[in-house]
């Protein structure tokens, strides 16, 4: 499923923007942070709607916003008289008209000093080319550029393009369905319609829909859908799932390597608390209280508190060594010296919270490369929770506006320690047991394995041992189902053969 009760404005695509695994002949835009834009952001299309004013103007400080209204030269340039009215309705602390057609007024700094006291500004004017041939390279443009990265409001009508040329949504031009090229992300807002971006997400506005484009790839075909006003777009969603239908070899696979773990063991736990057996084992499997533990909190939402549930609870069973990995930054992560205990740890756990918290903050970073280390030295991984399906290859659940969506297209690989397999957690307690089934209908490649809250299931090769409160469900589609159940049941204290897709006598 590529959306997720969303959409957004001003007939623009959005490129992809990781660069690992993109044709050598596409485009690269600067991806966009996960953590989000530094400053909102307001496009409209070419009928500006009343509800995109009132937006930037909230967004900038209500009653103390100070707003620049920047024309972009043109013959049919609005004039500045009119540009003013337009904003005569606005409960701001004041809306300045500024626009030259002059590039040394627009490089003198007494022009732009209101620029560098605003908290927003609003481009006014037709297309790129316009903008580029006065403001380009010039003060004004770095004041605006400044102006957004300190966290001021920028919005633009039907320019809304400029927001291109300033960088500030890398990857974004105007194109339609037909003229999509792979890895775009069409963002189309006519009349009557606006988009607001605060970090990562967008919320459509005003009184029409919008309707959000993406090229065909990854086996599927172009998809064109339309959103009404209220609903939401994740940014990072949109490009990772626009970047995979641009890959060689997009995911996922039509045939996954076999769930084997070659070396170490899994721990993965379906949420809900773990008894004092699944620690206990896990220390073990980790080589003993003496040990080094990662426990890998970034799952969670901030604030994290001082110590999570998942460090107390190690100690609490014998583990004298546990230490914190966190962070939101894939800079930090991939800085060696973020990750240095890692060379030492035999054992990492993931903490619940959201698996596509992971994915943000380590895919293919350097401290994703030492956590697959650690399990290739013969040591522990273990998670519960999103710190489960974040193992597996195949990862559910995975959409940042919700958990509801089983295949969340842009965020369906996981860590892939458990390959050929999707696992879902809190499965029997949450009634989740249909979710797996149309999931293997779509992905039917992939064994399906749901676990119960307080159950796990211990990985050493491909035998899968269940431990624990219950049982968990593993769902084999290339098997005809006994009776009224698409999935075979293993309790704990037995073992299922993972390669042989079997219960282990």
């Amino acid at each position: 499923m590529l959306f997720h009760s969303l959409r957004v404005g001003a007939l623009i695509a959005l490129l992809v923007v990781s660069a690992t695994g993109l044709r050598a002949a596409d485009p690269l835009p600067t991806p966009l942070d996960p953590r989000g834009l530094p400053g909102p952001l307001v496009i409209a299309g070419t009928k500006v709607p009343s509800d995109a004013r009132k937006a930037l103007i909230d967004l900038a400080g209500k009653d103390k916003a100070k707003v620049i209204v920047l024309l972009c030269p043109a013959k049919d340039a609005i004039d500045p008289k009119v540009a003013l009215a337009q904003w005569s309705d606005a409960k701001a602390k004041s809306v300045e008209v500024l626009g030259t057609k002059d590039r040394k007024e627009a490089n003198d700094p007494t022009f732009v000093k209101a620029l560098t006291e605003a908290t927003a500004v609003w481009i006014e004017g037709a297309g790129t080319a316009h903008f580029a041939s006065t403001y380009r390279d010039t003060l004004v443009e770095k004041e605006l550029k400044k102006l957004h990265a300190r966290g001021g409001v920028i919005g633009a009508g039907a320019s809304g393009s400029v927001l291109e040329e300033l960088g500030l949504l890398p990857g974004f031009t105007s194109r339609e369905a037909r003229s999509l090229k792979a890895g775009c992300i069409g963002l189309d807002c006519g009349d009557d319609s606006a988009v607001v971006i605060r970090g990562r997400v967008a919320r459509v506005i005003g009184d029409a829909a919008i309707t959000v484009y993406i090229a065909k790839g990854a086996g599927k075909p172009a998809a064109d859908e339309e959103y009404k006003p209220g609903s939401l777009l994740d940014l990072v969603q949109l490009q990772r799932a626009a970047f995979n239908r641009a890959a060689k070899e997009p995911f996922p696979p039509a045939n996954p390597a076999p769930p084997v773990v070659a070396k170490g063991s899994l721990v993965i736990v379906g949420g809900g608390g773990a008894a004092a057996e699944i620690w206990k084992r896990f220390i073990e499997l980790a080589g003993g209280p003496d040990s080094t533990i990662v426990v890998v909190t970034s799952a969670m939402e901030d604030p994290l508190a001082p110590e999570s549930a998942e460090e107390k609870a190690l100690k609490r069973y014998g583990a004298k060594n546990v230490v914190a990995l966190h962070t939101r930054n894939r800079k930090e992560a991939n800085d060696p010296k973020f990750s240095d205990v890692l060379l030492k740890a035999k054992g990492v756990w993931f903490s619940g919270g959201r698996q596509w918290r992971f994915v943000d903050s380590y895919e293919g970073t350097l401290t994703e490369k030492r956590f697959r280390e650690v399990l290739a030295r013969g040591g522990a991984i273990g998670g519960s929770s999103a710190g489960a399906s974040i193992q597996s290859e195949f990862m559910p659940r995975g959409h940042p506006l919700g958990n509801t969506v089983m295949a969340a297209e842009g965020y369906e690989r996981g860590f892939g320690y458990l390959p050929g397999c999707a696992v879902d957690q809190h499965f029997f307690a949450r009634k989740r047991t249909a979710d797996m089934t149309e999931l293997m209908k779509e992905y039917p490649q992939y064994l399906g394995i749901g676990l119960d809250e307080g159950t796990a299931i211990v990985v050493t090769g491909s035998t899968a041992e269940v431990i624990g409160r219950t049982k968990v469900a593993f769902y084999d589609t290339k098997k005809k189902p006994e009776g009224d159940k698409d999935y075979e049941e293993v309790f704990a204290g037995e073992k299922y053969d993972l390669k042989e897709r079997k219960k282990i006598k």
